[in-house]
């Protein structure tokens, strides 16, 4: 496994893009505030997120063939100074994040001033860098204390995002409440974790911790320390039966936050739950614990079953999709249970697929919002017929959710039922299926609504305007694509799964 070292004698730019990675939004966010002014705050946010993007593609292409890139900050070398590494399984979430957020944005921009009063615009597009630079670092870092840093960096800027809904809606207030209760209590499960790890070892960088544990499986603090880690990463994943603060959270913030979010942060908490679990604690800690049949397996499939079952029977679509999100966090916890490379890669490209599934829907249901006032079933009645465009990109994330052939949400499914099969847990296949047959009716009833029934009243309502459609098909077109081209998502987590399945190895420099 080729191994690129960056030291800070070489002074070429792209020498230095896993800093800039973060750099440039981290240093966007205050300057929009410096400056102040709200017709510039939109095209700075969205030249940082663009460079982001880029330098995210340029990484990516560095290390989808198994290639590491460590880079070490002030010239400081690991253990002792900070690191940066990109691989194959960082920098597949590194363009997820980046490539989301330069979508959402275009797209924020008629949204942001429907939904958030015209003082705190400038605000809104500050925060929404800074929630982006710490789900960067937390991606990024080598450095398991500063995945907590930025871990807190993305959250506490969120939890201002959810809230900033108020000024459509006051519950969006009690969400943002509950969330930051929820994330504090996490946050700090994963510290104590740490410290839990750094007193058996006397380390924080992430390749030292995995060389120092691995004659300590047996340790208590260890131990103890890998269970704090999972519960605090659980909480901020919100999986099942951790995950009360996320409809709420996801209903009541603006639409532009929720799709940002909905496609991005829980997948990030799934990364590095991975990287914690497979590199940290190494595959062989795994075998010895029964965590994924005592844990991951019976809550992933409660996830399914009784997150879609919710869905069903919501009268919000908002809320609809918050429900099914947490279904889908399901499926990536399956994955991960079944510990094998096949299972291992479903969970890696669903946390993709499903996270541009999900920025198409909930961008879908802002475009309703802002044309009808409210995301409600009885207000979308026979928006099919009067916007006929956006309407046409929601189903066609719809069906991508249920994971129909042709569109990315079918490959990651199949992924998992390959992986339950070469296991021979026949039954869990079946269940697989299953679930996926609930999402077919949450996503039957949205295009009953949209399609079938009657429209409300005499009201004429618009098709949404087109800074809003093109981002919106842009990801309804990712959709399809990804469901026929799989060579960038289907290498990427391939080699990840490897990597991640090699343990520390995988790591080393």
């Amino acid at each position: 496994m080729a191994t690129q070292t960056i030291h800070h004698t070489a002074m070429t730019i792209s020498d230095h893009l896993p800093i800039l990675q973060i750099i440039i939004p981290f240093i966007a966010a205050p300057l929009i505030v410096f400056i102040g002014q709200r017709k510039l705050a939109w095209p700075i946010a969205f030249f940082a997120s663009t460079a982001a993007f880029v330098i995210s593609c340029l990484l990516l292409s560095q290390v989808i063939g198994g290639g590491i890139i460590s880079y070490q900050i002030g010239g400081w070398a690991p253990p002792l100074g900070i690191e940066y590494r990109v691989d194959a399984a960082n920098g597949f979430v590194l363009f997820l994040v980046t490539g989301i957020a330069t979508v959402v944005l275009p797209y924020a921009r008629k949204s942001v001033d429907a939904e958030i009063s015209k003082p705190k615009q400038t605000l809104f597009y500050a925060l929404f860098l800074l929630c982006m630079t710490g789900l960067l670092g937390v991606t990024i870092t080598a450095d398991a204390f500063n995945v907590f840093v930025f871990l807190e960096i993305s959250s506490l800027s969120t939890y201002v995002l959810i809230a900033s809904g108020s000024y459509r809606d006051k519950r969006a207030l009690t969400a943002a409440f509950n969330y930051l209760i929820m994330g504090t209590i996490g946050a700090t499960f994963f510290v104590i974790g740490l410290g839990f790890l750094y007193m058996a070892t006397g380390t924080l960088n992430m390749a030292d911790l995995a060389d120092r544990l691995s004659g300590q499986y047996e340790s208590r603090t260890v131990r103890a320390g890998f269970a704090f880690i999972l519960v605090g990463m659980g909480l901020k994943i919100a999986i099942f039966p951790l995950h009360f603060w996320l409809p709420n959270a996801y209903t009541y913030a603006p639409s532009a936050v929720t799709a940002f979010l909905a496609a991005t942060a829980t997948k990030v908490a799934v990364y590095v739950l991975l990287r914690f679990i497979f590199s940290v604690f190494q595959p062989a800690f795994l075998a010895e614990t029964s965590t994924l049949e005592l844990i991951f397996y019976p809550f992933a499939l409660l996830a399914m079953f009784t997150a879609s079952l919710a869905a069903i029977f919501q009268r919000d679509l908002k809320r609809m999709l918050a429900y099914s999100s947490i279904a889908q966090i399901g499926y990536m916890l399956l994955g991960i249970a079944l510990f094998s490379e096949t299972g291992l890669t479903a969970t890696i490209i669903h946390l993709f697929n499903h996270g541009i599934t999900k920025a198409l829907l909930f961008m879908g249901v802002g475009a309703y919002v802002l044309r009808s006032g409210s995301s409600f079933y009885v207000h979308l009645h026979g928006l099919g017929k009067t916007m006929p465009w956006t309407s046409a990109a929601v189903v066609i994330g719809g069906i991508s959710l249920i994971g129909v052939p042709g569109t990315a949400g079918f490959l990651s499914k199949w992924l998992l039922v390959q992986a339950a099969i070469e296991k021979g847990y026949w039954p869990l296949a079946m269940l697989i299926v299953a679930s996926s047959l609930l999402a077919v009716m949450y996503v039957w009833r949205l295009i009953e609504t949209l399609y079938l029934s009657p429209p409300n009243g005499e009201r004429t309502i618009q098709e949404a305007p087109l800074s809003m459609l093109l981002p919106l098909w842009i990801m309804a077109l990712a959709c399809i694509y990804f469901g026929f081209e799989t060579d960038i998502t289907l290498g990427a987590a391939k080699t990840a799964a490897q990597a991640l399945l090699a343990g520390s190895s995988g790591m080393m420099h």
